[in-house]
């Protein structure tokens, strides 16, 4: 067994930390900064994408074919789409999620003047004042309305207080941790990133050096599809997206482990890059599962899409509740965390993958 250690308390730090930041898809600068910071304690080189991307460079013994590792910074969020006559704000969800989780939610809302606070509610909220009609409103986000905690009871007191159509609204994850639960909303992906980072931390630490480069990469825009699609270089043969695994009836994954996708709605992960994670569970003695999603893509789909040949994974900390009130314990993270730290340690899988094109000489088989 190797001999890294996972500093848990690094990591669910962080996670607070990141939690804490608002950072639906497309107001996430302040999130890219935070993270710049992190990296330069870590003393880690990074660039940025022209929208903030960010790749890390982990150097290694050899240069090429590098590998490289995802999670996404982005969130589900909100934007104004109107404004209605008694002075609340028509929304509009980014990403996708269910309103069923917006309704209650406490949220800010990014104005040029400054940020104000407010409650998404359903359109008939009161049951003093509409009975049982509030128990048949549908689930739908046409049904929900913003009330902002300012003195606006029309739209023209909306247009007064600056709000404008198109402002970013950002939804509370209110973190809070039991028995070594995490609950909040937005896991989905700061408890990926924080357990991407507390991996590197775990390789810097150990001082072992890695067999090739690896690319620690962290996007911004998951949610809405784009995600990895612009942050790669040619260089890069295989990527690992890290991202959670939904805990739920029907499904397979661990929400105390590290679930290992074997395939999502955009089909099969890479056979071979596929079995060397779980050899490496195997040897290391990290608790895992394998798992098939079907509602579900990740930044390994952009990185494809956008025209990149590489090999494929995505490894998944257990969530609960995924895309709503999100759970996961810190269990699943420290296993996620000791998969990455010892994946990006080991020797690559074929010296082939040097080249994007070569003869049939040294393409690997698959048991028959």
């Amino acid at each position: 067994m190797s001999e890294l250690h996972v500093d848990m308390g690094y990591c669910s730090d962080l996670l607070f930390r990141l939690l804490k930041i608002p950072s639906p898809s497309g107001y996430t600068d302040q999130i890219v900064h935070f993270m710049g910071d992190q990296l330069n304690q870590l003393k880690v080189p990074f660039e940025l994408t022209r929208r903030g991307a960010i790749r890390a460079n982990l150097k290694g013994e050899l240069g090429s074919p590098d590998r490289a590792i995802v999670a996404h910074l982005d969130t589900l969020g909100a934007m104004v789409k109107g404004f209605l006559p008694n002075g609340r704000m028509r929304v509009v969800p980014i990403g996708h999620w269910s309103s069923r989780f917006a309704e209650g939610a406490r949220v800010t809302v990014f104005r040029e003047r400054g940020p104000a606070r407010g409650t998404i509610l359903p359109l008939k909220a009161s049951g003093h004042t509409f009975n049982t009609e509030v128990d048949a409103m549908p689930v739908s986000w046409d049904h929900l309305e913003l009330r902002v905690d300012e003195r606006c009871h029309t739209s023209a007191d909306l247009e007064g207080c600056g709000f404008q159509i198109g402002d970013f609204i950002a939804v509370d994850s209110n973190p809070e941790i039991v028995n070594g639960f995490v609950n909040a909303r937005h896991l989905d992906d700061k408890a990926g990133v924080a357990a991407l980072l507390t991996a590197v931390k775990a390789v810097l630490d150990s001082g072992i050096a890695l067999p090739v480069d690896c690319h620690p990469l962290f996007t911004i825009f998951e949610e809405v599809g784009a995600g990895a699609s612009a942050v790669l270089h040619g260089d890069v043969s295989e990527m690992i997206a890290v991202d959670n695994a939904t805990v739920a009836p029907g499904q397979n994954s661990s929400e105390y482990g590290v679930t290992i996708a074997v395939m999502d709605s955009t089909g099969p992960f890479d056979f071979h890059l596929t079995r060397k994670l779980v050899r490496i569970c195997e040897a290391e003695e990290i608790s895992f599962k394998r798992d098939v999603f079907k509602f579900y893509r990740c930044d390994a789909a952009s990185a494809v899409e956008a025209g990149n040949d590489i090999r494929t994974a995505l490894v998944g900390f257990g969530v609960d509740a995924s895309h709503g009130y999100e759970r996961v314990h810190l269990d699943s993270l420290e296993a996620v965390a000791k998969l990455l730290a010892n994946y990006m340690i080991s020797p690559r899988i074929f010296t082939r993958d040097k080249k994007e094109m070569g003869p049939l000489k040294g393409f690997p088989t698959q048991p028959t």
